[in-house]
């Protein structure tokens, strides 16, 4: 009887399915292209290292252990002046407030040009829709050119200071956000955008009224997440002439060793400034986005 109910078991187990073999075949292509980037990424990392030595002149291996020692080397000096420290950081506030100030500014000029450039772009919602292609290439290029180049070319129109690096991190901001605000306008209910249109109200009254009350918590999250990125970049941008806290860092890495409190004492401030821009928009994200 025992024999008799494992044939009846077995016989009921239907065949490998055409699904199931299908399966199977692509797990096993995914399989074989993951070995074949494995062994792409391998072969590239190796090159790469052939040729940074090659044009270090051999010294790029050999100088691998030593790619702690200025960090250990400014460390030290910091903890060796350590009583300067506090009043080091507080003589740079006054740079800090200069780079908060470039980064708040572009920030605000960069999203107010992605709400335009992202409504104009986005498929059922623009006013042009033949003109789509043309915002969306306008954004891709806005974003693929950094900040750091922009700044470059209108030092030479500008001369330096924060107004080149407004510009820059502006016009970035405006392509990165561009992109995101476009993303989530396309997903907004066309309803309340339907009836405004039926009353007559002008494509500003649509955008106004239908779209913005439904994507602005986002928006405004992405914004401020946005606001942590242009405060590192206004930082980045003080090395080429901008001013704020950059350019002072620059100055207090060239000049060397005896200095190097100054350097210690301005990257713990900018340490300490992003952390508390990062838990502070991190609440509001939350608040805006999940509610509490």
């Amino acid at each position: 009887m025992a024999d008799i109910a494992y044939r009846q078991t077995s016989d009921s187990v239907p065949p490998l399915t055409a699904t199931g073999s299908a399966y199977l075949a692509m797990v096993r292509r995914k399989r074989m292209y993951g070995g074949l980037l494995l062994v792409v990424f391998v072969a590239l990392m190796a090159s790469g290292f052939g040729l940074a030595e090659h044009r270090n002149a051999g010294g790029f291996l050999n100088g691998l252990p030593n790619v702690f020692a200025f960090p250990s080397e400014v460390l030290a000096e910091g903890w060796e002046k350590r009583a300067n420290l506090p009043g080091l950081i507080w003589q740079h506030v006054p740079s800090l407030i200069e780079t908060i100030n470039i980064a708040a500014v572009s920030t605000l000029l960069g999203t107010l040009m992605a709400m335009s450039l992202s409504l104009l772009a986005t498929r059922g919602l623009a006013r042009w829709p033949r003109a789509i292609p043309l915002f969306r290439r306008t954004m891709d290029g806005l974003r693929a050119i950094p900040e750091i180049v922009i700044a470059l070319v209108l030092i030479y129109i500008l001369g330096g200071g924060p107004i080149p690096a407004v510009i820059a991190i502006s016009l970035h901001t405006g392509g990165a956000l561009g992109k995101l605000f476009s993303e989530v306008a396309e997903n907004a209910d066309l309803k309340p955008i339907e009836g405004l249109a039926s009353v007559g109200a002008t494509w500003g009254q649509r955008m106004w009224l239908g779209v913005i009350p439904q994507v602005a918590p986002n928006w405004l999250s992405y914004g401020l997440l946005r606001f942590e990125i242009n405060v590192r970049a206004s930082a980045i941008l003080g090395f080429v002439g901008e001013g704020g806290i950059g350019h002072d860092l620059k100055l207090a890495m060239q000049w060397g060793q005896g200095r190097y409190d100054k350097v210690v004492a301005i990257f713990f401030l900018l340490f300490l400034t992003i952390v508390l821009i990062d838990r502070v928009s991190g609440h509001f994200r939350n608040r805006l986005v999940k509610g509490h």
